[in-house]
């Protein structure tokens, strides 16, 4: 960081808005953060989805990782339906599938890097975190590089720092790994990934299925990556 950035921001630290689920990409986004010295202000949404257990692991997540604030806000994506997360008379797929699959969330990333967008440049934070994937993901179209890079330059149109010569960075640092890859990562910055729930139907316990897309994925990544699965299964 130059001295004239400290000086202006009057902070030795960067700080960025990391995006926190709760699943396991996530955690590991807010433990890269944390490595590159940002004060991290981690941000959870409880938008409709089928449990809150993921939620709950994100506050488990943030304390373990020393976020220094954790908020959560109330989006009610469910009022729009149109996803297997977020839409209850559709089931979770429990096959893989072709093409954009049912639990894709019709504009989620998109709300909720407005709102991340809206706490970074009241927080003056230099970057937003999110832990998206275009290698091991489950064909969503906002998680992969061109999304994230047409965001940014939104972002730097839209927002008063920006256009007064303090742009801001989305950071996606685990969009070009595999799963195994983002595992290994994790273990490097010590994230407990017992606390993280990546499943899309978890029980009320935090418990995952072990059988939808998520689960599949993350079971595969951890045979991949020689370590050893914390993932508490229903069965």
């Amino acid at each position: 960081m130059s001295e004239a950035h400290v000086k202006r921001s009057g902070r030795s630290q960067q700080r960025a808005v990391v995006l926190l689920s709760g699943g396991l990409d996530s955690a590991t986004t807010l433990a890269v953060a944390r490595s590159e010295g940002c004060e991290c202000f981690a941000l959870s949404f409880d938008y409709g989805q089928r449990h809150g257990a993921e939620l709950d692991a994100a506050r488990a997540v943030a304390k373990q990782l020393g976020a220094c604030e954790h908020r959560v806000l109330s989006l009610d994506l469910a009022q729009f339906g149109g996803s297997a997360l977020t839409d209850r008379s559709l089931a979770v797929p429990e096959q893989a599938s072709e093409g954009i699959p049912i639990t894709y969330v019709p504009a989620r990333n998109t709300v909720m890097l407005a709102l991340a967008l809206a706490w970074a440049e009241v927080l003056a934070a230099e970057a937003i975190y999110l832990g998206v994937n275009a290698v091991d993901y489950s064909g969503y179209p906002d998680c992969r590089p061109e999304y994230i890079e047409a965001f940014e330059r939104m972002a730097n149109l839209a927002t008063k720092r920006a256009v007064e010569g303090q742009p801001l960075r989305i950071a996606a640092p685990l969009i070009h790994l595999s799963k195994a890859e983002i595992i290994r990562l994790g273990q490097r910055l010590g994230v407990d990934y017992g606390l993280t729930v990546s499943c899309y139907q978890a029980d009320d316990r935090g418990r995952a299925c072990g059988r939808c897309d998520s689960c599949r994925l993350r079971r595969q990544g951890f045979l991949d990556a020689g370590v050893t699965d914390p993932t508490r299964y229903q069965v």
